[in-house]
């Protein structure tokens, strides 16, 4: 897949078929109809390059996600199985010498801290995630006459 590599035509001076800005002397002698063309010609391609960016950074940021939600998976399951056998060994240990309930309840303030200790990595990881920075800072640049109005506003 390739990125797109031009301007958005709105500020630059982009133009499908001259590759240059237009001067005065230009935009006068085309007709409304050759500039409204222009117009959505350049509107349309900024609003395919913008999907196209969009499209780039969920497949990069989702690679991440992605990353950090089989992290999460394993630390839980990982965490799980060795509470499950140590907690019934560490159990069994301490009913030798002292009440079961109290043994079970030192057992479980154990596996408390194992939790904390892995949700803080699993945090950790997530945090990484940065969302959709470039197409969020490109949307930025469209001018507000593209942009919707709220309802009830008159022009």
């Amino acid at each position: 897949m390739t990125m797109p590599t031009q301007g958005s035509g709105l500020d630059s001076g982009y133009h499908p078929d001259a590759g240059a800005p237009h001067t005065a002397a230009e935009v006068k002698s085309n007709s409304l109809g050759d500039l409204m063309r222009q117009v959505t010609t350049d509107l349309s391609t900024l609003m395919r390059q913008e999907v196209e960016l969009a499209k780039a950074e969920i497949r990069q940021e989702g690679k991440k996600a992605g990353k950090a939600a089989g992290l999460f998976g394993g630390a839980g399951f990982g965490g799980y199985m060795v509470a499950l056998f140590v907690s019934i060994a560490v159990w069994q240990f301490m009913d030798n010498v002292m009440d079961s309930g109290l043994a079970a309840l030192i057992v479980a303030v154990i596996w408390a801290v194992v939790a904390a200790v892995l949700y803080s990595m699993a945090k950790k990881n997530a945090q990484h995630v940065r969302g959709l920075k470039q197409t969020n800072d490109s949307v930025q640049r469209i001018p507000d006459a593209l942009k919707p109005h709220p309802e009830g506003v008159t022009r």
